[in-house]
């Protein structure tokens, strides 16, 4: 089938549905499709659609809609979708959802915030991550070694961790490596101001994939903040690279590390987070707990598990 992959994402961005859409069409291609990207539907014929993003592809979504009728449309559901634009946009965005005839989640929890009427069409689709080589794993010794993976924005409640290490006491040796580009110079003026008073706090900005993975091999644990998250795929890469995760208890982190899983504290609960980054300091323990427990999860995250995951969707399109 040619299949089309629509994602608000320009090329050449770093942003994450445009790795999503990139790594998905990797995976249809493997499967014996023909797949093209792009930002938005431009009217060509197409034998599905798969839109990433049901309100800001809603246009997109709506026109292949009417102008086919019974052709597959996949639509598949990020954060902001799922946590914002359901109740901020309601009206584009359960326009998208009602025309998909399926919905790809990246967690099981999305369920949660969706009406209904539209479970049946649900498809859980975790995102994979590539393993790091073993023999590179090199965790800080001098300093204990905290890695935020993110842009800067609201969503991800950017720097709580940097708000947590604060006023830590002063024989710790947390140091937080923040990786992420800003969302605007407001967000960039917030990180440098913060790393001019806050001394365990470094903002290292945007930069390539490698030298993030790289992180994951030298921290000791990483800390996602998020007050919304559609299915982080830095839990994927963290868990599938043996790092110990921290997260904000929100469904999106829930569904992927699971309702029982140690390391949670409360959304933008900063005494409670810094209370968990002490802990995990000084208890050895405590980390290899969370050690353990990520690396049950991490089986979730494979690249044959989320390929499978697409041959399997498309096995029920024709079922449609």
């Amino acid at each position: 089938m040619h299949i089309a992959i629509i994602t608000p994402a320009a090329p050449g961005s770093l942003n994450g549905n445009r790795a999503t859409a990139k790594r998905w069409a990797n995976f249809l291609i493997q499967l014996g499709h023909k797949v093209t990207i792009d930002v938005q539907w431009d009217g060509r014929e197409y034998d599905v659609m798969v839109a990433l993003h049901a309100w800001r592809s809603a246009e997109s979504v709506a026109q292949f809609r009417h102008k086919y009728l019974h052709r597959p449309l996949v639509l598949a559901l990020t954060g902001t979708d799922l946590y914002r634009f359901i109740k901020s946009h309601p009206q584009p965005t359960l326009a998208s959802i009602n025309a998909a005839d399926k919905l790809v989640t990246l967690h099981g929890l999305a369920k949660n915030v969706l009406p209904e009427s539209v479970h049946h069409k649900i498809h859980v689709i975790h995102q994979s991550a590539l393993p790091v080589n073993p023999s590179s794993i090199k965790r800080s010794v001098k300093t204990f070694d905290l890695c935020v993976v993110g842009h800067l924005r609201e969503e991800k409640d950017s720097l709580r961790v940097a708000y947590a290490v604060r006023n830590l006491p002063e024989e710790s040796r947390i140091r937080v490596l923040h990786y992420g580009k800003a969302h605007n110079e407001q967000w960039a003026n917030y990180a440098t101001e913060e790393m001019k008073t806050n001394a365990r706090y470094h903002w290292l900005g945007e930069v390539p994939h490698w030298q993030v993975r790289k992180a994951y091999t030298r921290c000791r644990l990483m800390v996602l903040p998020s007050v919304m998250e559609g299915g982080a795929n830095v839990i994927s890469e963290a868990t599938v690279a043996g790092l110990p995760v921290i997260a904000s208890d929100i469904d999106g982190s829930i569904g992927l590390l699971g309702e029982h899983y140690s390391g949670y504290f409360p959304v933008k609960n900063t005494h409670a987070l810094s209370e968990l980054l002490l802990k995990a300091e000084n208890d050895g323990g405590f980390v290899e707990t969370l050690a353990q427990q990520c690396r049950q999860r991490a089986k979730l995250f494979t690249v044959d598990a989320e390929r499978q995951g697409w041959a399997d969707l498309l096995s029920e399109l024709d079922n449609v």
